[in-house]
């Protein structure tokens, strides 16, 4: 996938995959698209910069549609066990007005090694919409903490992960599986990743009274191609279907209704990594 199984593999395809903030009652953010993925391994390493411009053809983000076509850069120093960013998307078809036009989420993440196959990586984003329509019940920020294990098994990566936002209050549970088949003769590999995850936010509607609730399940499986140009650059193609379900919101004693934005689609991400 895109940013790798360092950076690389996650960045492009996590990217590619993720959220919807759109006018009430799905007038909600929820959090970026990079939630989708494993967080990436920092470097032992001296500090290093690590510039990620991606493309992808829908912005998916925990099964829910939130643009089309969108420009999504990420910028991140990488100093020991620790890596802070920003991620920013910036839609460039099938816009919504008022909600995630730009998205810029910085973000924090520490990796604590345990063993040879197991590693913890807390950390936390802030989801921010500078142009949010706060009117129409649009959050201009959301924080989200989270926890995040990744255990080698064999040739396959395992990553539990917790989420709790504590805006929309409510926990998100995620579990991802990687591997990576090499590709030598062709200078690759195939790098493939499968995620379920499901959550429960109580709160997602600016200044609702009553407040609004909004649950749903998600999946997703992708596949993607990173080719090294040098030892500082690679560029990396991919696509991954995800999908939402069983999701809806709740107003206070009122009866449930469907989320619209919550579709399956296939998501096709072009991306270059560049690290100094």
């Amino acid at each position: 996938m895109i940013k790798p199984l360092g950076f690389v593999f996650f960045a492009a395809l996590g990217a590619s995959l993720v959220q919807a903030q759109t006018p009430a009652p799905a007038a909600s953010q929820t959090p970026s698209a990079m939630s989708t993925a494993t967080p990436p391994v920092a470097s032992a390493e001296g500090p290093s910069w690590v510039l990620t411009p991606s493309f992808v053809s829908t912005y998916m983000f925990r099964g829910m549609k939130v643009n089309g076509l969108s420009f999504q850069p990420s910028v991140e120093l990488d100093v020991g066990n620790a890596m802070v960013g920003v991620w920013a998307s910036f839609p460039l078809d099938d816009r919504t007005p008022g909600v995630s036009d730009p998205e810029v989420d910085p973000y924090f993440t520490y990796k604590f090694q345990v063993n040879d196959s197991l590693s913890l990586l807390p950390g936390f984003s802030f989801y921010t919409y500078p142009r949010a329509d706060t009117s129409a019940g649009s959050y201009k920020m959301t924080f989200e903490p989270y926890v995040s294990a990744s255990y080698v098994l064999g040739p396959v990566t395992l990553a539990p992960k917790l989420y709790y936002d504590f805006v929309l209050d409510g926990a998100t549970y995620e579990f991802t599986a990687s591997s990576a088949l090499p590709l030598k003769d062709l200078g690759t590999e195939l790098d493939f990743t499968a995620t379920a995850g499901s959550y429960l936010w109580r709160d997602v509607i600016k200044g609702g009274s009553p407040q609004t609730k909004n649950w749903g399940d998600y999946w997703l499986v992708g596949v993607s191609a990173p080719y090294e140009l040098t030892k500082s650059a690679k560029v990396s193609v991919g696509y991954a279907y995800t999908k939402g379900s069983n999701n809806f919101y709740k107003t206070g004693p009122a009866g449930k209704s469907a989320n619209p934005s919550a579709v399956g689609r296939g998501v096709v991400t072009v991306s270059a990594t560049i690290s100094f």
